[in-house]
């Protein structure tokens, strides 16, 4: 396969200087029209390619159960006629608690076919959560009238709580059926109501609103208009042309509840007439198996992924040449998100792809957040690397305030949220007073005299810290160069040192990699794993060899504690996309901080 010349898009950017000393960035091309709302996209691809395959899922046999477009459509004004029968008012809403699954994505685009915001919100709230402390605080935020639980027995404890809550509120669930059957919703004949109801929407209507993952505090409700969502698609298609040609296959595990899997990936489907294959796998021991089986069977155009993700699927393409080939032959380019990438992961990908097609795969990624419906620029060309974002999307102001010795990029554009629900005080503290999104990320230029070569990450303004010296400490920049010297073995680091004489870090160690190293049995629980003397031994050369590249004491880790027990969502150390939350950890592993300290 060779790569097309209009893969990527234009990346021609302008810079220039404001008045007090900050910079605007714009990408020179300008975003191409778009559709005033989502769905206008679905009426559009039946027409054109009705028996496309739009979405699909394995049934529990193992088969695809495939919908095309024209059976999507008609589903979905199926669904939005019963939606319109339960007479919504003014504050109601949808609250879908489960996973990724065909009912889930049909509920949704009825929703937002006829104007009702939705939430799809994380499923870690409803099963991992012992409290349902996040559960309960977004339901109290989203008042809804219909709530949707793929499986009545699995989601029992949690739709038991939002029955209590909301006791006037319809439950849905397709399987195990808990009050209302999916089936209902799907048997109801559509009527003009559902067009007349869809004609009435407008750029503004708020589409759904997506829950922050909780880093510094509880999930605060991103608003999704149709016009902030219709606009990122169009800006990601004009940064990856070839879409538009070519309506790409997905195949593609990430949480819909999430800006990434939910808006980008899904969204692109549906906007480039795509098909997307649900994975019912996730970047577990377990789970791993469900991916590495789907794609054995689909081979994508585009495979989006987390760096986990990536580094637990190495192992099977460097030992299936069959699955190597059917994963790279139709291959464009490879995006991650979520968290920075390791070298060790990103060359040995390279090399996987040089070995099979003679070619190197292209890796990129980018920089936006929920904010921002999630795109804000991407690193649009070949030859990238990890930590570099790229430049802005088509219509996309960025400014960079300076923050100290640091950057912080600021957003302006069609695809920047309106504010948070029902929160008026975040929604003012979240904007400055020329009216740009902060968002608390620092950048800098790779090459000032070039803005197209792109932005570089530079950590988050609000993780940096002082040591008692004065000297700061960058952590997201320091945080990458641990997990890229510690990998496989270390899955996440937290850094600390905040007014101390020197840089400390909690390790999180993947058991599995370090069982892998000691030659361990996976019976052996993981305390004795991380305790392991060769597991210590471990973590002194990684002390050492972090030091030999250390170019002063903000850059030197001086001492670590591997962390015994994982992360917990319900104390908040940990978001439901499954990154660190650093301040979280801090407070409530203050005794390994001190232990480091004495």
């Amino acid at each position: 396969m060779s790569l097309q010349k209009n893969i990527f898009g234009p990346n021609a950017t302008k810079k220039n200087i404001l008045e007090d000393g900050s910079i605007l960035l714009e990408l020179e091309q300008p975003l191409s029209d778009f559709p005033e709302k989502i769905t206008e996209k679905l009426i559009y691809w039946t027409e054109k390619t009705p028996s496309k395959t739009f979405i699909a899922q394995k049934n529990n046999e193992g088969i695809w159960r495939n919908l095309s477009y024209a059976e999507t459509l008609q589903k979905v004004e199926n669904i939005a006629q019963f939606l319109l029968n339960q007479d919504f008012k003014e504050g109601e809403t949808i609250a879908i608690l489960s996973e990724n699954s065909l009912e889930h994505a049909l509920l949704s685009l009825a929703a937002l076919h006829v104007g009702i915001p939705y939430s799809p919100i994380s499923q870690a709230y409803s099963l991992v959560s012992d409290d349902f402390g996040k559960l309960k605080h977004c339901l109290e935020l989203m008042t809804p009238k219909l709530i949707f639980a793929q499986n009545g027995k699995v989601y029992k404890k949690a739709l038991n709580l939002a029955k209590m809550m909301f006791p006037d509120a319809k439950i849905v669930s397709v399987e195990n059926c808990f009050e209302a059957d999916f089936s209902e919703l799907i048997n109801t004949k559509s009527t003009s109501l559902v067009n007349e109801a869809f004609e009435k929407i407008k750029a503004d209507t708020v589409a759904k609103i997506l829950f922050t993952s909780g880093s510094t505090g509880l999930p605060k409700g991103v608003i999704n208009t149709q016009k902030m969502w219709c606009a990122n698609l169009q800006q990601i298609t004009q940064m990856f042309p070839f879409m538009e040609t070519e309506s790409p296959t997905f195949i593609d595990w990430l949480p819909w509840n999430h800006t990434f899997g939910g808006n980008h990936n899904f969204g692109l489907a549906l906007y480039n007439g795509s098909s997307l294959f649900i994975d019912e796998g996730k970047p577990t021991p377990k789970g791993i198996e469900n991916t590495v089986q789907n794609l054995r069977e689909i081979s994508p155009t585009v495979y989006f992924n987390v760096p986990k993700g990536f580094e637990m699927l190495i192992p099977y393409l460097e030992n299936e040449p069959d699955l190597r080939q059917n994963f790279f032959k139709n291959l464009h380019f490879i995006f991650y998100a979520g968290a920075s990438l390791a070298q060790p992961i990103w060359n040995r990908l390279e090399e996987l792809s040089i070995e099979t097609t003679g070619k190197k795969i292209p890796i990129i990624t980018g920089l936006g957040c929920t904010e921002s419906g999630p795109s804000a620029m991407f690193a649009n060309w070949e030859g990238s690397f990890s930590g570099l974002l790229g430049v802005p999307v088509a219509g996309m102001q960025v400014k960079l305030v300076k923050d100290g010795d640091k950057m912080e990029a600021r957003y302006k554009a069609p695809n920047v949220t309106v504010g948070y629900w029902r929160n008026e005080e975040a929604t003012k503290n979240a904007f400055d007073e020329d009216g740009f999104y902060k968002t608390g990320d620092a950048v800098k230029f790779l090459d000032e005299k070039n803005p197209n070569k792109g932005l570089v990450f530079d950590g988050r303004i609000a993780e940096d810290f002082k040591l008692s010296t004065g000297t700061w400490v960058n952590v997201g920049v320091l945080k990458a160069k641990v997990i890229a010297e510690g990998s496989p073995i270390v899955q996440d680091v937290v850094i600390a040192g905040l007014d101390k004489e020197f840089v400390s870090a909690i390790l999180f160690l993947n058991p599995d990699a370090c069982r892998k190293l000691v030659n361990l049995s996976s019976e052996i629980p993981n305390k004795e794993v991380f305790e392991h003397p060769s597991i210590q031994n471990f973590k002194e050369q990684l002390l050492e060899n972090l030091g030999k590249k250390a170019t002063g004491s903000a850059t030197r880790v001086v001492k670590a504690v591997i962390a015994i027990e994982p992360p917990s969502i319900d104390i908040g150390e940990i978001t439901d996309k499954g990154s660190l939350n650093q301040r979280a950890i801090l407070k409530h592993r203050a005794e390994l901080v001190e232990e480091m300290y004495n």
